[in-house]
């Protein structure tokens, strides 16, 4: 009687620890000049992760970057759009001046959601010099 509740408690345990795990989805993008529409003329890079709590639509983000041509004058995520085509701004980033690092969080529609998780957004930072965007990428599910 004891190891059947210590196995029905263990089995809980595991079940309840998987959900919770699968409520957040990691995401990250390498930003550089060439990833962007057309490919830029930039030594410009930058990093950004992410996670998306599926429970609550919270959308967290960091990123990095280093070696722009100039201060970044706007940041957005772009989408729904795969590698190689440009679309419209979901979120941007406040802030000014906006400065490495960048944290910030946004929550996001279903709509959003689903158009992050099948690959079809992309971060770009716009400079003076490269008001279209300096540098990109392409946000993909984190292994």
């Amino acid at each position: 009687m004891k190891l059947n509740r210590l196995f029905a408690a263990s089995v809980i345990a595991m079940a309840l620890g998987a959900t919770a795990y699968a409520d957040s989805i990691p995401f990250k993008a390498d930003l550089k000049a060439s990833s962007e529409v057309p490919p830029k003329d930039s030594s410009g890079t930058g990093t950004l992760t992410a996670t998306l709590d599926t429970t609550t639509h919270e959308f967290k983000y960091h990123v990095e970057f280093s070696n722009l041509t100039g201060p970044v004058v706007a940041a957005h995520f772009h989408g729904p759009a795969g590698e190689g085509v440009n679309a419209k701004p979901q979120v941007p980033v406040k802030g000014s001046p906006i400065s490495s690092p960048v944290d910030g969080t946004a929550t996001l529609t279903p709509d959003q959601e689903k158009d992050l998780e099948d690959g079809k957004w992309y971060f770009n930072l716009h400079t003076k010099a490269n008001p279209g965007g300096e540098i990109r990428g392409q946000i993909q599910k984190a292994q």
